[in-house]
């Protein structure tokens, strides 16, 4: 598909396409949206950045285009379409896409994400929903509690599945997939063409079910998943599994480990690299977040803070002004690491290195994104042994970074290889 208009995209969606503003389609959606139209489960590899959210969204709609439209029994019945994600950011990220697409082809979608009451998830859904986009956790305690079922849900759709793994949500990803009805199940063999085709006319609960996984790596739990909810998908592979882009320039510098002499380097680079804002630094631990940001503060930059001891609102609040650009400079621990989308980001500083090279993967993934290209500084220092031996091999890897003589230098004893 080199163009939107050699896919077979329905017309009505097509038009929505376009009315967006979508050119030109990415180089995921060219790959997975044919393969996810021609009703194969699809399982995309892609950095961060790239337009995941369009590939899985259009051909999500363009299978409930051919259901009936829901109506005062059917709703009841629940989402014909579920989209799971890691973190209530990334799925409200995911929503907001989503009703792009939505409200002009007179569809539904809500959000269900911890952070805010059941009550409120109870009012988002009373009038019923063709896509529901949520939290593992949050959506088991709906179906645990009967506030929602999914007796028809019929398409399934996972983003960053490795990082739900990740938090601990292999459980409940379960759970769900096996509150499924099983009378839409595909069947191993190949047969899906004739029910596909001979059912448009009937509702979720009997047409095979369609699954899309992305992840960013392959560990066993992603394998073990795949194997037992996916039934011969089509692989979709774009740059490297797990790898940094090549549109992000890491740099690594050695500092102390001391939050004041490290603050006096981030200050410096801030004000000589002359970086343009939104910045993100990220740091391990919530009282580091408090002292970047003052210190950050107090030499006239605006920033703002998220880590896992802020409210849900006020996450919200920090990335709007991000945004917006009445903050310079978002100070975060991980949980802004996977799935927060500022557009534009700069320049990403680890004023800690992450305790695992795919958490660093994920956090220097917040720059060069969608098409752009962007710096990613690390301070490192002797308690990082742990994983640098993997930013070697990282850096080497990248054809726009250039490895530091002191970390070309270090201790070749301690490194252990990445798993390919």
């Amino acid at each position: 598909m080199r163009s939107w208009e050699e896919s077979s995209i329905p017309p009505l969606i097509l038009d929505t396409v376009r009315k967006i503003g979508y050119k030109e389609p990415t180089p995921i959606q060219r790959a997975a949206i044919p393969v996810a139209l021609g009703l194969r489960d699809v399982i995309g590899v892609a950095e961060t950045g790239s337009g995941k959210t369009a590939s899985f969204v259009i051909p999500l709609l363009s299978y409930i285009l051919e259901l009936p439209p829901l109506n005062e029994v059917t709703k009841t019945d629940g989402p014909y379409g579920i989209i799971l994600a890691p973190t209530r950011e990334l799925a409200q990220q995911i929503e907001t896409e989503t009703k792009k697409f939505c409200e002009p082809l007179g569809f539904r979608c809500a959000s269900i994400v911890g952070g805010h009451s059941i009550e409120e998830q109870v009012h988002k859904i009373k009038d019923g929903a063709e896509i529901i986009i949520a939290t593992p956790g949050r959506l088991v305690d709906c179906l645990e509690r009967r506030i929602l079922v999914l007796s028809q849900c019929c398409y399934v759709v996972m983003d960053e599945a490795d990082r739900m793994i990740d938090l601990g949500f292999e459980e409940q990803v379960t759970a769900i997939l096996s509150a499924l009805p099983v009378t839409n199940e595909k069947p191993d063999e190949n047969s899906d063409g004739p029910l596909q085709s001979e059912t448009k006319l009937l509702g979720g609960k009997h047409r095979y079910r369609q699954t899309m996984m992305y992840t960013a790596t392959w560990p066993k739990a992603i394998e073990r998943m795949a194997e037992k909810y996916l039934r011969r998908p089509g692989i979709v592979t774009i740059g490297n599994a797990g790898q940094a882009t090549d549109r992000v320039e890491q740099r690594v510098e050695f500092v102390i480990n001391d939050p004041a002499k490290r603050v006096k380097r981030l200050l410096e680079i801030l004000q000589k690299q002359k970086f343009r804002p939104p910045i993100i630094v990220f740091v391990n631990v919530k009282r580091n977040c408090d002292f970047v940001a003052k210190s950050l503060n107090d030499q006239g930059w605006r920033t703002v803070i998220m880590h896992g001891g802020k409210s849900q609102d006020q996450r919200e609040a920090a990335l709007a002004q991000l945004r917006a650009g009445t903050a310079d400079v978002l100070v975060a621990t991980d949980v802004a690491g996977r799935g927060i989308d500022v557009p534009n980001v700069s320049l990403v500083v680890n004023f800690q290195m992450a305790k695992s090279i795919e958490d660093y993967t994920h956090r220097i993934g917040r720059t060069g994104r969608a098409g752009k290209s962007g710096v990613a500084i690390t301070f490192l220092s002797k308690d990082d042994e742990e994983v640098i031996g993997d930013l070697k091999q990282m850096i080497s890897r990248s054809a726009v970074s250039r490895m530091p003589d002191e970390l070309r230098r270090y201790d070749i004893a301690r490194i252990r290889p990445i798993a390919q």
